[in-house]
């Protein structure tokens, strides 16, 4: 079982939020597969990130995404 993912702490990076136990920016995660980069690759470059809390991060970004869509939806009607 995975633990935390995220970890948000003004004195880690100025509160960027970054992969739990790391000073990786998640952002890192998106800008490398805009780019069309592997998570292989991510992971290769930034070691201290398992492939599980990829995998989460990209979980829990589809349920943002999801549940603001009803979200905004709703306010459409």
């Amino acid at each position: 079982m995975i633990g935390r993912i995220i970890n948000i702490d003004p004195e880690i990076m100025g509160g960027t939020p970054v992969f739990f136990g790391t000073r990786v920016p998640i952002k890192n995660l998106f800008d490398y597969l805009e780019s069309d980069v592997t998570i292989d690759t991510f992971l290769a470059d930034f070691e201290g990130v398992s492939k599980g809390q990829v995998i989460k991060v990209l979980a829990m970004s589809q349920q943002l995404i999801e549940t603001s869509s009803n979200i905004l939806n709703e306010n459409i009607a």
